[in-house]
């Protein structure tokens, strides 16, 4: 603290006026910091309001995210499954109907070869009874001659 020289009434005035100017000057200095530091702490305190804010969408959207990424995941599990189960279907019923055309190509094969061998034996006697009528016909020309 300073030391201020005395003077018949006291103090010296202009040092003590000096001395108060000073410290009124060095208070209002402090006053403003302090307004200024309040005024910049009320704004930071708004941002980080702000940016909490922005925090809390951020999360919610990447619950959100997160969710309809489940979701969109179950939902293809689920179609890939009724594709598959459906397929199956399909094969077996494509199998099935082949079979069936199969079974049936060998027996229309099989009664082709049957009426085949009827056709051959017809024949065979159709042929051997023609046989006979030129055997008979030989025999009579040698007769009647």
């Amino acid at each position: 603290m300073d030391k201020f020289s005395y003077e018949t009434n006291g103090y010296n005035r202009e040092e003590v006026n000096q001395f108060v100017g000073d410290v009124i000057k060095q208070t209002e200095g402090i006053v403003k910091k302090y307004r200024s530091q309040k005024e910049e702490i009320k704004q930071l305190q708004e941002k980080l309001s702000h940016y909490e804010t922005i925090e809390d969408t951020l999360k919610k959207s990447l619950i959100n995210a997160e969710k309809t990424g489940d979701n969109i995941k179950q939902l293809a599990r689920e179609e890939a499954n009724t594709i598959i189960h459906d397929a199956k279907n399909n094969a077996s019923r494509i199998v099935n109907e082949a079979l069936l055309k199969a079974s049936k190509i060998e027996q229309d094969a099989d009664q082709l070869e049957k009426n085949f061998k009827i056709f051959k034996r017809k024949l065979r006697i159709i042929v051997e009874q023609q046989m006979a009528v030129v055997d008979e016909i030989e025999t009579l020309d040698l007769k009647e001659d």
